[in-house]
């Protein structure tokens, strides 16, 4: 079985390529390029993250390649993330940056000819029956189905997970015990590809800057000024600048650039129930075998799962019923489906609303 591996320059995709040559299963490399610096962005790490590759390339012996997706990854994820942010939505730019760019235009490009695409994830497999399904992996504060939400089935088979049964301590031991040389480099925090860029200075760049009023929700009485409402998002705590608080962002008002906030005294400003979504995208089948269905879910990045009942109506709309409020539903965000064991990670919706009932 021929397999490719893509790496990164982090720790994670470096020990998935010391455990894959342990195996015996000796990949072929590949870095994807995105060629940050040509969009003035002289901080992003492509240059250090090349060093590393090119490091552990020569040192596993295996031979490495660079793919150029510069065009695709500027035409179809930072386009997204503008468009989401000026609608006053949330984006995710790591849902599309694995399906279109790691496991989509690099498979069309250079993985095509392989059996499987490995990668640093933390995320494993499951056969259901006949079926595959994507996984939970074992560390719950690492795992990352919930970037992998919106990949399609054909993606799903081809993918190769190595690290989904390693606790990310252990990735770190391995790599120290190693000597690899990115045994110490810390995790990207980032943009999806970006690494370093500063998020509020990428959107100051693409959408600028427009003062603003912040309200607060209960009284209508002025509290602040923003810079614009693409800085914040729903549930937000940090970075409004006021004090008395904590504050929560609660609402956005696209049309007159203004925030509503409330203080937290009401909890009923902040927190929903009810999930909407105009559409899911299912990554193996459909689990839906009649107009409900016991699940988990996640409307962030978090351990932690919550209890829901999702409904589809006639018309194919879902929504997903929470057994405990959840604060700071964003709209734009995806919502990520489970099953009731928190083990199989059915697939994922974009969020329009968060209401409470």
């Amino acid at each position: 079985m021929q397999r490719a591996l893509l790496l990164s320059g982090g720790v994670d995709s470096s020990v998935a390529l010391h455990l894959m040559m342990e195996r015996g299963e000796a990949p072929d490399l590949f870095y994807i390029y995105i060629g940050a610096n040509e969009a003035g962005y002289e901080d992003c790490p492509s240059e250090e993250d090349m060093e590393m590759v090119k490091w552990l390339a020569k040192h596993y012996g295996r031979p490495l390649e660079v793919v150029n997706l510069h065009r695709e990854y500027w035409d179809y994820v930072v386009q997204y993330i503008i468009d989401t942010v000026r609608e006053g939505r949330t984006p995710h730019p790591d849902m599309l940056c694995n399906r279109i760019i790691k496991f989509g235009y690099f498979n069309e490009y250079a993985g095509r000819d392989y059996d499987q695409i490995a990668t640093g994830h933390y995320a494993s497999k499951k056969v259901v029956g006949d079926k595959e399904f994507l996984a939970t992996a074992v560390d719950p504060v690492k795992d990352q189905t919930d970037f992998l939400a919106q990949i399609t089935y054909p993606q799903l088979l081809k993918a190769y997970f190595p690290l989904g049964e390693l606790p990310k301590s252990e990735v770190r031991r391995i790599a120290s015990m190693e000597h690899l040389v990115t045994a110490q480099r810390k995790d990207s925090q980032g943009i999806c590809f970006l690494g370093k860029v500063d998020y509020n200075q990428f959107l100051e760049r693409y959408l600028g800057t427009q003062k603003g009023e912040i309200i607060e929700l209960e009284t209508g009485k002025v509290v602040g000024e923003h810079r614009g409402y693409w800085f914040h998002t729903i549930g937000q705590r940090k970075g409004l600048g006021l004090s008395g608080g904590p504050w929560f962002v609660i609402r956005k008002d696209i049309e007159q650039n203004r925030l509503y906030v409330s203080r937290g005294y009401d909890p009923e400003t902040q927190y929903g129930n009810v999930v909407e979504m105009p559409e899911m995208h299912w990554i193996t089948l459909d689990p839906m075998e009649g107009e409900e269905l016991e699940v988990t879910f996640k409307v962030r990045h978090t351990p932690d799962f919550t209890v829901g009942q999702l409904k589809r109506d006639a018309e194919g709309i879902y929504t997903l019923h929470s057994t405990e409020l959840i604060q700071g539903i964003a709209p734009g965000q995806f919502c990520t489906i489970y099953d009731r064991s928190q083990q199989l990670c059915y697939g994922s919706g974009v969020i329009a609303r968060g209401l409470r009932l």
